[in-house]
């Protein structure tokens, strides 16, 4: 996995994107502790409604960045976000306003959700091989992971020297150094789109991929399902192990990184899995193993406070992490087949924007549901969830999905210049076959099976 490191300019972006990270998860806690300080006893109220800005930001922001790309250089809007991000981390520890922190924690994600779409974009085109390109989608999960267990160890080993305020100034130097990386990366040049729509024409084209495209429906489902079963991870493991199983805080660190431990080892595992097993069927397969896993997660949590047993819910935990990773680290190649290379950025902006859309979904519901109804209602809700998804993602994604399809174009002139070469006149139109993708020549996905219908 660690060859695609030899390519020089992913190895930078690459770099840029594990620096970035870090100083992301830096912030994470330092932004805890701000909180604190200026609203006390409010303290999670003003994170819980920063959570809920945060995705708001990534939902609006994404596809208008996604569509404006292409009118951007990708390496200048990429250093330009971090700049930004860097700004904003160096004026967070001044204020004294609840109201301002939302306004800075507003503008810091809406520039990461200009970066991480072009980001995403970027690599299918630095490696256009699909064994590396699956390598660099689990290297990038693997980045997320190992953020996720080793920042806030380096955040608490750093507050033994200094007070948290220092935190947002390595928030600041790790953006920094991811736009000096990006800068110094030399990038392919993107492929030519066509430029005739306005932004918010470009905007609207990512959902309009995702909803035309069977594959894509199936990719939001899954992502839905993820959301479901992470969302009770990330919200409810606290009052869990707290409350459940009467354990002492670190024990909800050891908690949340056996769920870390379990997704690094199927990223690790995957490009061999995906190689023997396809896209598909390691997809299904992860988001199916959820509902399962949540089942277990509400009978442990019915059981009375104290019993059951620590090292299921361990177990537990590692479980949903691995299945999660399966399901989202082939995600990329994906989007990558179901995107001509134009439109990449509009497909990665459409897919970042709607899966965290799904995550705005489950949030509150793993928050209300656990305070109201307790925490097995909340485990077996959300499993129905996670279920319910994973069965629309197998009916839409159909079994056999050939990248190349034959249809017929009935409102194209013979010499036009897409129906060159392989054309010949049938049902009342021209019929070819190509690698099939929804863009400005193909507006529907032909009907598998005969006769298929004109677009």
């Amino acid at each position: 996995m660690l060859s695609v490191l030899r390519n020089r300019t992913y190895r930078r972006l690459f770099t840029a994107q594990a620096v970035a990270l870090t100083g992301t998860g830096l912030a994470t806690v330092a932004l805890g502790l701000l909180a604190y300080d200026i609203a006390g006893q409010d303290a999670s109220a003003v994170l819980g409604t920063a959570l809920a800005i945060k995705m708001v930001a990534y939902v609006a922001i994404a596809p208008l960045a996604g569509a404006a790309a292409d009118r951007v250089p990708r390496r200048a809007l990429m250093a330009g976000t971090d700049l930004i991000r860097a700004t904003v981390a160096l004026a967070l520890p001044f204020v004294s306003q609840v109201w301002q922190v939302y306004l800075l924690v507003f503008a810091l994600q809406a520039a990461s959700a200009a970066f991480t779409p072009a980001f995403q974009a970027t690599i299918p085109e630095v490696l256009p091989a699909e064994r590396d390109y699956t390598r660099a989608l689990s290297m990038s999960r693997l980045a997320y992971d190992l953020e996720s267990l080793g920042s806030p160890a380096l955040a608490a080993g750093l507050l033994t020297l200094v007070s948290y305020d220092w935190l947002f100034a390595g928030t600041a130097a790790g953006f920094l150094a991811s736009a000096v990386l990006v800068l110094s990366a030399v990038l392919p040049v993107p492929a030519p789109v066509d430029r005739a729509d306005g932004v918010p024409a470009r905007a609207a084209f990512g959902p309009r991929l995702f909803w035309a495209t069977p594959r894509l429906r199936a990719l939001l489902a899954l992502d839905l399902a993820v959301a479901a079963s992470g969302a009770i991870v990330f919200v409810d493991t606290v009052v869990l192990v707290r409350d459940h199983f009467h354990r002492s805080a670190g024990a909800v660190s050891v908690a949340l990184g056996a769920y870390g431990a379990g997704s690094v080892l199927a990223a690790l595992l995957l490009p061999r899995l995906l190689r023997r097993a396809g896209d598909r069927a390691v997809m299904l397969t992860g988001a199916f193993a959820l509902p399962a896993v949540l089942a277990g997660v509400a009978g442990l949590a019915a059981g009375a406070p104290g019993g059951g047993s620590w090292w299921a819910l361990l177990g537990a935990w590692a479980a949903i992490g691995a299945a999660c990773s399966a399901v989202l680290t082939p995600g990329g190649r994906v989007l990558r087949r179901s995107a001509s290379d134009g439109d990449l950025p509009a497909a990665f902006a459409a897919q970042f924007s709607l899966s965290h859309g799904c995550w705005l979904l489950t949030y509150p519901l793993a928050g209300w549901l656990a305070a109201g109804a307790g925490l097995p209602v909340t485990a077996a809700v959300l499993g129905a969830v996670a279920l319910a998804a994973a069965l629309a993602a197998a009916a839409v994604w159909p079994a056999r999905d050939p990248g190349h399809l034959e249809h017929t174009h009935a409102d194209l002139p013979a010499d036009h210049p897409h129906l060159t070469g392989a054309a010949r006149c049938a049902g009342g139109g021209w019929r070819h076959d190509h690698h099939y993708v929804i863009d400005r020549h193909h507006h529907a996905w032909p009907h598998p099976h005969p006769p298929r219908a004109a677009h």
